[in-house]
Order: structure tokens, then sequence, then C-alpha cells
């Protein structure tokens, strides 16, 4: 049961302590709502647990702990999704800086060059007969995996692995021309 000695020693400990907590979290959050809500959730643990703590707890301690506890978590919070952003920035500014070096690379008159097409027609004589059908139903003929399967009575996990080998194998082949081949598996 709550005495009204209870309620007086919390209401002059809220009305002592409240007003320097929020300053206090405000030196580490710089959020005065977000420093308000963390002082007041921390009022109230104190409140729902004062009856279960030691004799000795010093309660100004206890609450302003639990605050601590708040910022510090919150912090670590930002601090996460501060990394994260910069992640995603080094990696959108890595994207970028491929499709620079990719597009100064190109060379239009090599992509359609003899030499090239050589390399890609034999590295595709080379595969199993029903991977090059496979894979000149979905490159020369632009058919989905689906029309694919149908058209070859396989499943389309079966077309999907043959379309993969032979991509495979033609990244091995033009190994040499990294940024070409980027354009040549575009189309």
């Amino acid at each position: 049961m709550i005495s009204s000695k209870d309620i007086q020693n919390f209401n002059a400990l809220f009305n002592e302590y409240y007003r320097r907590f929020i300053r206090f979290a405000i030196g580490y959050l710089k959020d005065e709502q977000v420093a308000e809500d963390f002082v007041s959730e921390a009022f109230t643990v104190y409140w729902e647990n004062k009856d279960d703590l030691l004799p000795e707890t010093n309660p100004p301690a206890y609450i302003l702990t639990i605050i601590k506890n708040k910022c510090l978590n919150h912090i670590k919070h930002i601090r996460i999704q501060q990394r994260v952003t910069d992640e995603l920035k080094d990696h959108n500014e890595w994207v970028l800086q491929t499709k620079i070096s990719t597009l100064e690379a190109c060379d239009p008159d090599f992509i359609f060059s003899k030499e090239l097409q050589e390399i890609i027609d034999n590295t595709l004589e080379k595969l199993p007969e029903k991977t090059q059908q496979i894979f000149s139903l979905s490159r020369d003929k632009g058919l989905t995996y689906k029309d694919i399967a149908a058209k070859t009575d396989l499943s389309q996990k079966a077309v999907e692995f043959h379309i993969s080998k032979a991509l495979h194998q033609l990244r091995v082949s033009l190994k040499d021309f990294i940024a070409l081949s980027v354009f040549i598996f575009l189309f």
C-alpha cells in the first residue's frame, strides 16, 4: 500500500532533482524531449522498484544511473546509425567511381571488334549444346526463363543453371576485359 509519506518523499525527490537530471541528460543528448522522456522513465522505474531496493540505496544516484544508461544506449544507437550511413555513403561512392571508371575504360570500337566477338563465339561453342541453345534463347531471342523452360521442357531452375553456366564461362574467357564484360552482360 502506498503511504502519504512515500508520496511526499517521492515528490520532494522529484522536485529537487528533476530539472538537474534533465540538464544532465541534455548535456549528452542535445535533445530536450528525449532527455525529459529518459528522466521521467527513470523516476517511474524508481517508483515501481522502490520497495525492492536495499535500504542503503541512494535514490538520486539510483535514478541518475538509469538516466546515464539510457543516454549511453541512445548515443551508442546513434553511433551505429551513423556508421551504417557512412558505410552506405562509401558504398554509393564506390559504385559511382566504378561506373565512372567503367565508362572511361569503355572502348566502343573494341566492344564491337571481331576479336572480342571471336572470344565470345569460341566460348559459347565450347559449351554443351543444351546450354548453348538456352543461352541463345535468352540472349538472342530475348525469351524469359519461364518461356525458355516451357519451350525446352525444363524447369526454370534448370534454365537458370544453364544461363549461369554460360555466363560463368564468358566471365572466365573475358576476365581481361572486366570493364567490357559489364557492358556485354547488360545486353
